[in-house]
């Protein structure tokens, strides 16, 4: 089941938020858990057999950690049981065909592909678990006494398959003590309407464009027209991801729940340290907490640090999928971040705006061909296809104006929806019943657009749910 379907909006989302709120508070964590897992046994029935296996022996674990009567090698050894127990899952599932494949390539081998469907959030959820437990080792967090509350944490629906990756500390107290807010069930109908436009009315559109693109035979392409491709792939994924977690915010607030930010205006950024900052940010600062600060950070000399910052963009490629693109994509901006930290930041902060943002814009739009495609070879074509470099290449082509003849509106809206940030007009309607209708008033209307988009659409997962 997925946000962006008639099914979740119709149907499931009012039924859950309808027996939610007619229970008594001490039966609400229970509603969401049944719920969370109807959620996610709708696509993958199997897997929610892991969910459970996975969820309570980190919870008995959790517990033995945060006893204060243990000693303290009792409790590092539990620690490395559960992370190893959770990590050996995660790659068995996510990785083990990979490396089968890379061992017959190698060595000529035979192994069979073991073939598994990889568990969607799998790799969202182990994170969250870590955490969890990590930070009760640390005496961070009070260890949860109660299991429902705690498989609450770890299979909240609206979280669970893409994130954002919501670290215990963040929703520790809100487990177990919250209260209706008109104020923050308002905000989070809205925030969950933007992210449904976001992803059904943006993302979805142009990234027919993006289909379209690469679909082209690439050694006739023009620059352009291979540039303007992965400018189109550049907003589809920012605005399915973005959305998605607006979504995911936004039904945090329906039931009570504040997550955590994940996005900030990524296009604006001025290097590729600042993007990072903006981008995925849950992400970001759950590798900053719980794998490069225990590696030491920057405390211990500045080619420790440089060695931690390449580990650190190394393990989020391959986080990101079991494919050699990936790693490459982390590495790509390992190198950027190192060279950044060593001289790059000095001389962009003296130059002007506009050159700071076309040096990051250019070389995130890189990273995306990285990202986007897992074959080598057609990756290679596609950046000799931006460089001019096949026989015969031209700037312009007649494919290019006519793709931009189409899709010049929609362009323009997601260059003005990017990098605009909220509006302070908007923020004073908020404060009068004229106002306040106008701004509902625009929210149904983008609920009623999407919905109709989505009688005829096919099925529309989000980009993240692979990863």
């Amino acid at each position: 089941m997925v946000f962006s379907s008639l099914l979740f909006i119709v149907f499931f989302l009012p039924t859950v938020l309808f027996l939610y709120y007619i229970s008594p508070p001490k039966f609400r964590n229970w509603i969401l858990l049944i719920s969370s897992f109807i959620f996610y046994a709708w696509g993958e029935p199997i897997y929610i057999v892991l969910l459970l296996v996975s969820t309570t022996t980190d919870f008995w674990l959790g517990k033995w950690i945060g006893n204060t009567q243990r000693g303290e090698r009792s409790r590092k050894t539990m620690l490395i049981i559960s992370i190893s127990i959770n990590l050996a899952v995660l790659f068995f599932f996510k990785y083990a065909g990979f490396l089968i494949e890379n061992l017959n390539n190698i060595f000529g081998t035979t192994i069979a592909d073991l073939d598994l469907p990889l568990p969607i959030g799998i790799s969202f959820y182990t994170f969250q678990s870590i955490s969890y437990i990590v930070d009760v080792y640390r005496r961070k967090v009070e260890p949860q006494q109660h299991w429902v509350p705690f498989a609450t944490y770890i299979a909240l629906f609206p979280q669970l398959v893409a994130g954002p990756i919501v670290q215990y500390s963040t929703i520790a107290a809100q487990l177990n003590n919250r209260k209706f807010k008109e104020s923050e069930f308002a905000e989070g109908i809205q925030r969950f309407i933007r992210g449904l436009a976001k992803k059904v009315l943006l993302a979805n559109n142009i990234g027919l464009l993006w289909d379209h693109i690469q679909s082209q035979p690439m050694d006739t392409m023009s620059i352009w027209l291979a540039w303007l491709g992965i400018i189109a792939f550049a907003f589809q994924i920012y605005f399915d991801f973005s959305g998605y977690s607006d979504m995911a915010i936004g039904l945090g607030l329906m039931f009570g729940f504040r997550f955590n930010e994940n996005f900030n205006l990524p296009y604006l950024a001025r290097s590729i340290t600042d993007f990072w900052r903006r981008w995925h940010i849950s992400l970001s600062s759950w590798f900053r907490d719980y794998v490069y600060i225990p590696l030491g950070g920057n405390r211990q000399g500045l080619w420790k640090q440089l060695r931690n910052i390449m580990i650190v963009w190394a393990l989020t490629g391959i986080w990101h999928g079991a494919s050699w693109n990936f790693a490459l994509w982390g590495i790509y901006f390992g190198i950027i971040l190192i060279c950044e930290k060593l001289f790059l930041l000095k001389w962009l902060t003296r130059s002007p705006r506009w050159l700071q943002h076309s040096y990051a814009i250019i070389l995130i739009l890189c990273g995306w061909v990285l990202f986007v495609f897992e074959d080598m070879t057609i990756m290679g074509q596609y950046i000799m296809s931006m460089l001019g470099m096949h026989e015969g290449s031209t700037w312009i082509s007649d494919e290019l104006l006519f793709q931009l003849r189409n899709y010049f509106v929609l362009l323009a809206i997601l260059v003005i929806v990017s990098i605009s940030p909220k509006f302070k007009l908007w923020n004073r309607f908020t404060h009068s019943n004229r106002g306040m209708i106008i701004v509902w008033a625009i929210h149904m209307l983008l609920l009623f657009v999407s919905i109709a988009y989505l009688v005829d659409a096919s099925f529309n997962p989000f980009l993240y749910f692979r990863f």
